[in-house]
Formats: C-alpha cells, structure tokens, sequence
C-alpha cells in the first residue's frame, strides 16, 4: 500500500498488525539482518588484527578503542537525526540514505595505510547503523499493534544479531582464506549492493501507518486501554521538548535512556577487547569468531522469545534482571578459561541483553504517542549507542590507568549492576494493559 493510497482512505481501513503487514514486515527484518552484517564484519576481525595488520602497537589500549568511540558517537547522533528526519521525509528515505553512506567501508578498509583510516569507515559504519538500524525498528512498530511490540522489537533484533553473529564467523574465515582486507571488501560489497538494491526495489513507506494511528487516537477511536502517556505534551512538540522529555523530565524515560547507554558497555567491550583478549589467549581467528558468535546468536536467538515474553508478564522486571544477568557474564569470562568456559560466559552475557534488548526500547515505544514516537526512538537510541561511545571511552581510560585490561571488564561488570537497581528504582511497568492510564 503506498503512501498515496493511505492518504484516499479513511484511517479506520488502514490496517495494523503482523500478519496485516506480513510481506513488508519481512522485507524490513531482511534489512535489519543485512544491518547485522554490516556491522559485524568489523568486530571480529579489525580488533584482533589491529596491530599486525593496521599498525596499531600492542598495549595502546586508547587508540585500540577509537573507533569504536567514534562508532558510538556518531551513530548515537545519528540515531537522534533520523528519529526527526523520519518524520519529515519519511521511513524508506532515510534508509536509503544508510545504506548509500555504507558503500565506501570496504574499499576504505581495502587501501587503509593506518589505523586512522579504520576510524573513518567506522564513522560512516556509525552514519549507516543509525540511519539503517532506526528505520528498520521504526518501521515495523509503524506497521504493527500496541499488543506486538514486544514480539516486533524482539524478532528485529533476533533478526540483526544473528546477522552480527554469523558475519563474525564468516569475516573470520574470509580472512583465513583471502586475507584480511580481501575477505572483508569481498563480504562488504555483497551485502551493501545487495541492501541498496532491495531497499530500492521492495521496501515500502511506513510512515502512513503511524499517522494513522495518531489520528485514530485524536478522533477517540483507538481500542484497548490506554497506555500512561507523558502528560503535558503538545501533539508536535518541538526537538528540545522531546529531547528533555526523554532525558530527564519523565523519569520513567531517563531511567530507560540511562540503561540502555550503560547496556552498550558491554557490547564495547565485547567489540574491543573480547577479540584481542581470546587473540591473545591463543585462540585463532574462527575460534574467536565463535565465541564471539555465541553471544550474538544467544542474544538474537533469545530474543525470539524474550520480546514475546514482555508481551505478557510485562517490560520492567525482564529490563532489571537482564542489566543485572548480563553484567554477570562479562564477570565469568575472568573467572574461568579455555574455549568451553569462554563460550559459556558469552552465552549468558547474550541471554541477558536478550532479556533487556528489546524490552528496553518496547517500554519506550509502550508510553511514546505515534505522533512523536519515531522521536522518541530516536532520543532514546541517541543515549543508547552513545553508550559505544563512553563506554569505549571508559574501557580505554580504565586500562591504560591500571596496565590491565581485565580492568575493563570489571568496570562493565560493576556499571551493569549500579545501572540495574537505578532501573529497578526508578523505571515502572510500562505495558499499557498490565499498567493503564
């Protein structure tokens, strides 16, 4: 359905729901699945031959972590851009606009003579991930009902992890066979060329879908119970309401903003120095991409059912305890070793940010009106991969102080837990038929 044919009908005909949408919605989860593996085939790879293949010198635990701060900075503002852009230009616009942003990475990787060069196609890998990743997120809760977001949030992100996951183990490979920089273009390219041209070609607007529904909720005829909506709120309130609105004017917003900045500690360090940790432990660069791959498929496969599971005993008590199972995982990995134990950690760690992942941003959507939602997805995804950012940041900080890197993996620890309980303090249920206005 176009946008023009929306427009002639009635809001009432315009249908929400998955099996409504059920074409387009898996259009959009084959993007996100593409997103995935954009983004991960640079953290397998990259981080753990920095100092053979990029120059970076062994121990330069600053400069090993500026791309991914870059990463973070970037795709945390961008997130914020496209949130508001959506709502101008539309859905699929934008999204071609990630994956335009996308296409120079592989070659940039191809020619790089240093490490600055890594961190400028990690800026525009930050540039397509929040432009890409937003809209593949945006669109299916446009697409979808109040009662599936949970369920919708949960198969995006199964959806791009496992792309995550698999790109790890297949770069690991590629580069075994072709080297480093010839396995990467080559994977690079296949999935960029092939994202541009179905995005072109099959995927549609979606933006029709929630102006219905904003309209449906104006006229007074949208059914179910009606979800505890910040009060006080224009019908088109400007950026820096929204903005404040989302960081500290409603707490409930502020508690979800600062866990999902503090849950990115986590994927930081996993990006940064669970590659050059397993390297250094021996292990080779498919073993890495292994257990690096057991997270990513922990957390995407998990979220198959964690996302449904919010949908029925609610958002808040699945967010706390996956800050807090989450951080315990990053803890085992000191506590142990060999491939089994490494593996195992991973794999707790992932199902913890499977019980959070989703959950976090369905409690967003649950209290945000689809007048300003793709706004609101937009802040909170700002705050949450700024977390790359920081968190890299902190990583870097914390083990050039101490001359450990281990170091680093505790401060995610401690963070996750302190992050948990002010979640736990602050953050309320948010499912509108387990808690109503």
């Amino acid at each position: 359905m176009s946008e023009l044919s929306v427009a002639r009908h009635d809001v009432r005909d315009v249908l929400h729901g998955i099996r409504h949408n059920l074409p387009q919605f898996l259009h959009q989860l084959l993007q996100v699945l593409l997103v995935g593996l954009t983004i991960g085939m640079m953290r397998t790879v990259v981080p753990a031959l920095a100092s053979e293949e990029f120059g970076v010198p062994r121990g330069s635990f600053m400069l090993l972590t500026t791309f991914v701060v870059a990463f973070g900075f970037v795709k945390g503002t961008l997130n914020f851009v496209a949130g508001r852009l959506s709502e101008n230009i539309g859905r699929r616009k934008v999204l071609l606009i990630g994956w335009l942003s996308a296409l120079p990475i592989p070659f940039v990787i191809l020619w790089a003579p240093s490490w600055g060069w890594i961190v400028a196609a990690t800026v525009l890998l930050g540039v397509n991930q929040g432009f890409a990743w937003s809209m593949t997120q945006t669109s299916k809760l446009d697409l979808t009902r109040a009662d599936q977001r949970g369920l919708t949030i949960g198969l995006n992100e199964f959806a791009g992890y496992v792309g995550v996951a698999l790109a790890g183990i297949v770069t690991g490979y590629l580069a075994a066979a072709l080297g480093a920089r010839t396995g990467l273009l080559v994977f690079g390219l296949v999935v960029i060329l092939g994202a541009l041209l179905l995005t072109f070609f099959f995927v549609q607007e979606t933006l029709p879908w929630a102006k219905a529904e904003g309209a449906r909720h104006a006229a007074g005829q949208a059914s179910g119970p009606v979800p505890r909506y910040p009060v006080h709120m224009p019908a088109r309130p400007t950026t820096w309401q929204m903005f404040a609105l989302m960081s500290w004017r409603d707490r409930r917003l502020a508690a979800l903003c600062q866990a999902g900045l503090v849950e990115k500690f986590v994927d930081a360090l996993v990006w940064v120095f669970y590659p050059v940790f397993l390297y250094q432990q021996g292990l080779s660069l498919p073993q890495v991409g292994w257990v690096i791959g057991v997270y990513g498929f922990a957390w995407g496969g998990s979220q198959l059912f964690t996302g449904k599971l919010s949908d029925r005993i609610g958002r808040h008590i699945p967010n706390v305890a996956g800050m807090w199972v989450c951080g315990a995982g990053v803890a085992m990995m000191l506590l142990g070793s060999g491939v089994a134990w490494w593996a195992l950690s991973a794999a707790v760690s992932g199902v913890g940010m499977a019980l959070l992942y989703p959950n976090l941003s369905a409690a967003v959507a649950d209290i945000s009106h689809p007048n300003w939602r793709g706004s609101a997805i937009g802040i909170y995804r700002f705050w949450r991969d700024l977390g790359y950012g920081i968190g890299a940041l902190g990583l870097g900080i914390v083990a050039h102080t101490t001359g450990q890197m281990e170091s680093a993996f505790w401060f995610v620890a401690i963070a996750m837990a302190l992050s948990g309980a002010l979640l736990w303090w602050w953050g309320e249920e948010t499912h509108p038929q387990l808690n109503p206005a």
